[in-house]
């Protein structure tokens, strides 16, 4: 983590400091998660509450503060996924690559996410990998799905 990078990004939104959602993302943006020093560089940055700044940061589903995989599974988890076979898939995601929700896989390779709805129930069973929708997924489609992502 570069400190000038960071206080670069914080010092393009010093005059708004309530811009405290989009600093987050800029500094997603560049590493891929929001490391522990650099929520507390933030704060003192903008002269507010390190509990606010974590309370932002650990709101937002899109924020991680842990470094993430190079492929993001998100896994849905909703009732129309769950009834047409998503706890199948977590499980094979478990077996084969060591995964767990909020987790990265030991390689780097991914982090999962169980999510609660993805909105496309019609589809289900439905993963998501870096914006790829795949549906009717069954344990054997996801793991072949996923060799594209090697």
């Amino acid at each position: 983590m570069n400190q000038t990078e960071i206080r670069d990004i914080v010092d393009e939104y010093l005059e708004e400091s309530a811009q405290l959602v989009p600093i987050l993302q800029d500094i997603h943006r560049k590493y891929g998660y929001l490391p522990e020093e650099t929520l507390h560089h933030v704060a003192e940055r903008l002269h507010i509450p390190l509990s606010r700044v974590y309370s932002v940061a650990t709101f937002y589903g899109a924020f991680s503060l842990k470094p993430r995989g190079r492929h993001l599974i998100s896994l849905c988890m909703g009732t129309a996924c769950h009834l047409q076979g998503a706890p199948r898939l977590l499980h094979a995601l478990k077996d084969k690559f060591k995964l767990e929700d909020g987790e990265t896989s030991p390689d780097e390779r991914f982090t999962l996410k169980v999510v609660n709805c993805l909105g496309t129930c019609a589809l289900a069973p439905v993963v998501v990998v870096d914006g790829t929708y795949f549906d009717g997924m069954n344990p054997d489609k996801l793991l072949k799905a996923l060799r594209r992502f090697e």
